[in-house]
């Protein structure tokens, strides 16, 4: 018990501390993927001072005091974005919220969007903003808009114009609503000027929702069910999808690998294998195996059918990308093995099987992230004023994207964690979640 309490106190004044300590930080002879194009630049300094990368460049002139990373033979590149994240519910314990958000933060995830809120959470979100504790940028959907929180199209109105005024980031849809709520919910979004995004409700349809201007489809939601709604050839149908996709300018979260788990594609045994379990209660990773294993043993499971479906759902993913829809990387942590930051690896392997090439894939998750909340804050690359949220990395990730596994440290914020003050708090986390003897 003792090792435990010495681990935890060690491992929190370490964190506390390195939060609280921005100054001005040099990483100098490092080469740089700057993520505005396709491109490295080697040789270059970059000069971080508070919360801003100050300056980039070969001939950088450093301040004295400035604390200096040496990026010999390393590469830095942007932070990432989990762009379907969750976040715990305030009633659940603080140390389980605050575990979270570092374990995305320790796999160079640096900007969460929270796809479920709950009443309280917008405090949570300005105390990760700033830096009073070690976590993501996050910005927060409200509590969901669904068949069963709204029942009328006043309803849904009211409950828009009430988030918009609370401060939510945008307003989140799951199955359930009617044509004339989801109708009235997206006027009051149009009024109030607050996105909103989500899952595309049976009876709204995929081309309904786009043309009512949501603006994430996430879990590529909708566009199968489109394919199967007439007979026609898949091809013209995906075609009529993707032309309106790109005439609105939305966005796609895929969530691809968490997709297959919940349609129990993968066997048992193989997501036992997943070491990052580790790093969650006993009790969510119980839930997650009694789930999945009902499902699979349920008589009415058709595992033919469910990997036909998969099969579409990455045909449907390469259309996308070949077509030029813009694509934002998210993987629905933490969901059944979408363990927070870990999930991404798995994620980016599924959007290496549907063709897209490595920078496509480092872009949805670094520039495309920052465009999509422009307006909000400037980051997504590396450049003089953009938000300091910084991977440094052992390889290059355009060339292989496990070099992403291979953290000598991240930034967020300007708050600097090598790779020693990530593995300390990782045991820890390990440690408290290991059952007792």
């Amino acid at each position: 018990m003792k090792t435990k309490i010495s681990i935890y106190l060690f491992a929190s004044f370490l964190i506390c501390s390195t939060v609280q300590a921005q100054g001005i930080t040099a990483f100098t002879n490092v080469t740089v993927l700057p993520m505005d194009e396709d491109r490295v630049l080697p040789g270059q300094t970059v000069v971080v001072e508070g919360d801003r990368i100050r300056s980039v460049g070969a001939d950088i002139e450093i301040p004295n005091g400035a604390r200096r990373i040496d990026g010999t033979g390393k590469y830095l590149m942007p932070g990432l974005g989990e762009m379907h994240g969750h976040i715990p519910r305030p009633d659940e314990p603080a140390q389980y919220t605050e575990d979270v958000l570092f374990l995305y933060v320790s796999n160079g995830i640096t900007t969460v969007r929270g796809m479920l809120g709950a009443q309280g959470q917008l405090a949570l979100r300005e105390r990760a903003n700033r830096s009073e504790l070690m976590a993501p940028n996050l910005y927060l959907a409200g509590p969901s808009f669904n068949g069963n929180s709204v029942s009328s199209p006043e309803q849904a109105a009211a409950m828009a114009r009430s988030q918009a005024a609370e401060g939510w980031d945008l307003l989140k849809v799951h199955p359930g609503l009617t044509k004339a709520e989801f109708d009235a919910m997206a006027r009051v979004a149009a009024e109030e000027g607050i996105r909103f995004a989500g899952h595309v409700p049976a009876e709204v349809g995929l081309m309904h929702a786009l043309n009512m201007d949501q603006e994430t489809f996430d879990h590529v939601d909708g566009y199968v069910e489109y394919l199967g709604s007439e007979d026609r050839p898949e091809e013209e149908m995906l075609a009529e999808a993707i032309a309106l996709t790109k005439e609105k300018g939305a966005w796609v979260v895929p969530t691809m690998a968490l997709w297959e788990v919940l349609h129990g594609t993968i066997d048992l045994e193989d997501l036992r294998a997943y070491d990052e379990l580790k790093y969650m209660p006993r009790r969510v990773v119980d839930y997650w195996f009694r789930a999945v294993e009902e499902r699979q043993r349920n008589p009415g499971y058709d595992r033919v059918a469910a990997l036909e479906l998969i099969r579409t759902r990455m045909r449907v993913l390469r259309a996308l990308y070949e077509s030029g829809v813009r694509i934002l990387l998210g993987t629905d942590a933490p969901q059944f093995f979408s363990v927070p930051g870990f999930s991404l690896h798995r994620e980016l392997e599924r959007m290496v099987d549907a063709g897209m090439s490595n920078y496509a894939i480092l872009d949805s998750g670094t520039r495309a992230v920052g465009e999509y909340f422009a307006g909000k804050d400037t980051f997504g690359t590396v450049s003089e004023g953009s938000r300091a949220d910084l991977l440094l990395v052992e390889g290059n990730p355009l060339e292989d994207l496990e070099y992403l596994k291979d953290l000598s440290g991240v930034m967020v914020r300007g708050n600097w964690l090598s790779r020693e003050d990530i593995q300390a708090r990782l045991d820890r986390i390990e440690e408290s979640n290991r059952p007792s003897n």
